[in-house]
């Protein structure tokens, strides 16, 4: 079982969050002892922005933890782009940036499920894509 993951989760973990820390942290663990959990270029980013002054030691608690680096293939950018095409033809409020479209593309081609507190927009957009949530 392969768990594309959110930069949502890994945030509530890190910091911890007092209402999603424990949460996330108990369903990550349940999902790395189904299988592998990977992350695409743009969580590695988004996370490791967030602690910007500690990069090399966020990269070493994401490694320690068992996330593994997953680059993105084409394939999964072009359904992002479908995806984002869709959300801007039928959204005026533009509350959503091509990262999270990316994150779900990179999620449904790599990826059995995707493991997000976001589920509602996942779900809505990437049809076929099994999400969890904590």
């Amino acid at each position: 079982m392969i768990t594309a993951i959110d930069t949502n989760i890994l945030i509530d973990i890190l910091e911890p969050d007092p209402v999603f820390g424990q949460a996330s942290k108990q369903v990550l663990r349940q999902c790395l002892q189904e299988g592998s959990v990977i992350a695409c270029e743009v969580v590695w980013a988004e996370v490791v922005t967030a602690y910007s002054n500690k990069k090399n030691q966020v990269v070493d608690i994401l490694n320690r933890i068992g996330i593994e680096y997953s680059p993105m293939p084409l394939e999964a950018a072009l359904e992002a782009a479908a995806c984002w095409f869709a959300f801007r033809k039928k959204n005026k409020v533009r509350d959503r940036i091509v990262a999270d479209f990316l994150v779900g593309g990179h999620a449904l081609i790599l990826g059995d499920r995707l493991l997000t507190r976001d589920r509602g927009f996942y779900r809505e957009y990437f049809k076929g894509l099994k999400v969890i949530s904590p």
